[in-house]
């Protein structure tokens, strides 16, 4: 009689260790895509700030010419 339970709690023990892994596998699936959006977003990120850098020296351009005091 020992035989079965120790088989029935080797079993779900089993299961339980099976289910770790895939959550394992999963996780560090999701830290992959999770580093690759950090990545993209700090690309983005540089490329708004030197769009916003041109775009105030475009302002400031804009400025010298619209004042008459400057012509």
């Amino acid at each position: 009689m020992s035989d079965k339970p120790e088989s029935l709690l080797l079993r779900y023990l089993r299961r339980i260790d099976e289910k770790v892994d895939r959550l394992t596998d999963e996780v560090r699936y999701l830290k992959l895509r999770v580093s690759a959006v950090e990545e993209a977003m700090v690309r983005v990120m540089s490329r708004m700030d030197s769009l916003e850098d041109r775009f105030h020296r475009i302002l400031g351009r804009i400025c010298i010419a619209d004042d008459p005091a400057s012509l």
